[in-house]
């Protein structure tokens, strides 16, 4: 499984499209383990076009804080599970967490 989420300062962010770069969590989820962390540079990808550079990652699973629908919608399309309401923090727990169950979301926090 691969989990991308929108980084500033190196922790999850909680705005997807307003991101400095982003982590690319690789894990098992029958270990439950981290196999790997790819940090990637935002593409600046013109609006819309973000969600299929990250299908083009491989990635299965975006979290973060907030989201417009748009975005969401967008993501869907290319069969990748979205996961809002993320809050700050590091990129590894925050996937062990989410493989875990135990990732602690609330709301999204995007209302665009």
């Amino acid at each position: 499984m691969r989990i991308a989420m929108p980084l500033v300062d190196g922790k999850v962010y909680g705005h997807f499209g307003h991101c400095h770069e982003f982590a690319f969590v690789d894990v098992d989820p029958e270990s439950r383990q981290v196999i790997k962390i790819e940090k990637l540079p935002d593409p600046s990808a013109p609006p819309g076009a973000l969600p299929a550079w990250i299908a083009e990652q491989g990635a299965t699973v975006v979290i973060t804080g907030g989201m417009g629908p748009r975005a969401i919608g967008l993501l869907q399309e290319n069969n990748i599970t979205v996961v809002t309401g993320a809050p700050v923090g590091d990129p590894e727990k925050t996937a062990l967490d989410y493989i875990n169950g135990t990732l602690a979301a609330s709301e999204n926090v995007c209302d665009h």
